[in-house]
């Protein structure tokens, strides 16, 4: 700057700190340069009020959220399996858990096959007598005869020395001693053209009379077959 009295020059920071009032000051320390504070005085810093400063970190490696396990006092976690290390008795009750699961299972698996393989047995048999039963019918109905079969009556099966086979309406207890042939069996011709040995005729005739009953019983029908709208309409 230029006086009466000469020019005098002036040091490059001071003109820099003329220049900008509110930069930082640069300094040296060790080669390098450091920014310089200036000196505050207590209880301001830089204009700020104490109470709005920003608190330094806390510790070595700071604190940025205050830690807590119940926030708003709520739990979020348990603190119990959180904080402790894994009980291995847990794994083996998970295990026999299970083990326990998959041996009921098998259990109630094992049981209801059973049943079912008991009912194919049952339904088997029943099958292998209808079958017997069937064939039986077809031969008796091939045998020879020479009256007209009516569904009611008992016809008596004989057979001859020729080996022939044939009905006849005469029993053998009216035949008597002088009866010619084989008796073979009595057999009762049913409404369905079945047979039916004369052993089985008196079994066979009450499960047909409880049927019977039960068709002729009147069924529980309402009095009125049609719909009903009470209720429904005004």
């Amino acid at each position: 700057m230029a006086n009466g009295q000469g020019t005098q020059k002036l040091r490059p920071q001071a003109s820099m700190r003329m220049l900008f009032p509110f930069a930082p000051r640069l300094g040296t320390q060790g080669g390098s340069a450091v920014v310089m504070g200036d000196a505050e005085t207590p209880g301001q810093s830089g204009g700020v009020p104490a109470d709005q400063r920003v608190q330094p970190a806390t510790g070595r490696g700071g604190a940025l959220v205050e830690l807590t396990p119940t926030p708003g006092g709520l739990a979020l976690v348990s603190p119990y399996h959180t904080h402790r290390a894994g009980d291995p008795l847990d794994l083996v009750a998970l295990a026999e858990q299970v083990q326990k699961a998959d041996e009921f299972i098998r259990a109630n698996a094992t049981n209801k096959l059973t049943v079912i393989a008991e009912q194919i047995q049952h339904l088997q048999e029943q099958a292998r007598k209808v079958l017997e039963d069937a064939r039986r019918d077809a031969d008796l109905h091939h045998v020879a005869c020479n009256i007209v079969k009516k569904p009611g009556n008992i016809y008596y099966l004989y057979k001859r020395e020729s080996g022939q086979q044939y009905f006849s309406i005469i029993s053998p207890k009216e035949w008597g001693t002088s009866c010619p042939h084989d008796f073979l069996g009595a057999y009762k011709l049913q409404h369905d053209l079945s047979w039916t040995p004369y052993e089985d005729i008196e079994k066979h005739d009450a499960k047909i009379s409880i049927v019977d009953r039960l068709l002729s019983q009147p069924a529980a029908l309402p009095p009125s077959t049609e719909p009903a709208f009470q209720g429904l309409t005004d």
